[in-house]
C-alpha cells in the first residue's frame, strides 16, 4: 500500500463474500423451514439472521476502516462505488419488475390452470373468497409514513450539507422511527387479512403474489433501516462531513428507492387491482 502508484483500491483477500453466501443460504433454508412450521427451520432462521448480521458487521467495519484510517477511498474509488450502487439498485428494480409482471398477469388475465388437469378456467379477480385489504386504511397509512420518511431523509441530507450535524442526526433518527412504524403497521395488516399462503386453488394465486411483493418490499424496508442505523452510528461518531458522506448518501438513495416502489405497490396491488 505504501508504494502504490495509482488511485485505485485493490481489495485485500477477504473471507466475507463467501461467508455472507453461506449465511444467506442458512437464512433461506431456515425461512423455508419456518414457513413449513418446522422447529429446525425456526432454529435455522435465527441462526441465519445471526450469521448474516455478524458477517455484515465485520464486513462493513473493514470497509469503514479502509475509508477512514487507510484512506483508500480516493475520488476514483468513490466514483466506482457510486456506479456499483447504481447497479445494485437497478438489480433490485429488476426483482420488483418480475414480481409486478407476475401480479399483472394474474390480475389482467386471471386464469387457473391446475384443477385436476381440466381445461383452462377463467376466474374473477380478486378470486372468490378473497377479501383484499382496504387500500384507504392501513396501506394508505403506510403510504403516508413512507412519504413522510422521504422528506425527513432529504432534510437530514440538507442539514449534513449545511454542517448542522445535530439537526441531521435528529432527522435521521426520525426517519428510522418512521421505518419502524411502517414495519409495525405492515405486521398488523398481515395479522388482519383474511387470507394466507395456506390457500388453495385460484385464491393461492392472489395470496402468493400479494405476500411475495409486499413481503419482499418489507424486507427491503428492514434492510434500509439497518443501513440508516449504520449511518446514524457513524454520524454520532462524527465520521461524516459535508464533502465526504458516501455511506449516508447510499442509504438515502436506497430509502428513496424503497419509497418509490411502495407508491407503485399501493397504486396497483392495493387500489387499482381491486376494482
Amino acid at each position: 500500500m505504501k508504494n502504490k502508484e495509482h488511485d485505485f483500491h485493490l481489495v485485500d483477500p477477504s473471507p466475507w463474500p463467501i461467508a455472507i453466501s453461506a449465511a444467506i443460504l442458512l437464512f433461506a433454508l431456515g425461512l423455508v423451514g419456518t414457513l413449513h412450521k418446522q422447529l429446525s427451520g425456526m432454529f435455522g432462521l435465527v441462526l441465519g439472521i445471526s450469521a448474516v448480521s455478524g458477517v455484515l458487521f465485520y464486513w462493513w467495519r473493514d470497509v469503514i476502516k479502509e475509508a477512514i484510517y487507510d484512506k483508500c477511498h480516493t475520488a476514483i474509488v468513490k466514483h466506482g462505488l457510486k456506479f456499483a450502487m447504481y447497479l445494485f439498485i437497478l438489480s433490485e428494480v429488476v426483482f420488483f419488475i418480475v414480481f409486478f409482471c407476475s401480479f399483472f398477469k394474474a390480475w389482467l388475465d386471471p386464469v387457473f390452470l391446475f384443477e385436476a388437469f381440466s381445461p383452462i378456467k377463467r376466474v374473477e379477480w380478486p378470486p372468490e373468497g378473497i377479501s383484499p385489504p382496504d387500500p384507504w386504511s392501513l396501506p394508505f397509512m403506510n403510504t403516508l409514513i413512507l412519504l413522510l420518511s422521504g422528506t425527513t431523509i432529504i432534510s437530514a441530507h440538507h442539514f449534513l450539507l449545511e454542517n448542522d450535524k445535530k439537526s441531521m442526526i435528529r432527522m435521521l433518527f426520525i426517519t428510522i422511527l418512521l421505518g419502524v412504524f411502517f414495519i409495525i403497521v405492515q405486521a398488523i395488516e398481515y395479522h388482519e387479512v383474511s387470507f394466507s399462503l395456506q390457500e388453495t386453488g385460484e385464491k393461492l394465486i392472489y395470496a402468493s403474489n400479494f405476500y411475495m411483493i409486499t413481503g419482499f418490499h418489507c424486507a427491503h424496508v428492514i434492510i434500509g433501516i439497518v443501513f440508516l442505523l449504520v449511518s446514524l452510528f457513524r454520524a454520532r461518531k462524527d465520521q461524516f462531513t459535508p464533502q465526504d458522506h458516501l455511506c449516508f448518501e447510499f442509504a438515502s438513495w436506497y430509502w428513496h428507492f424503497v419509497d418509490i416502489v411502495w407508491i407503485f405497490l399501493f397504486l396497483f396491488i392495493y387500489w387499482l387491482s381491486v376494482f
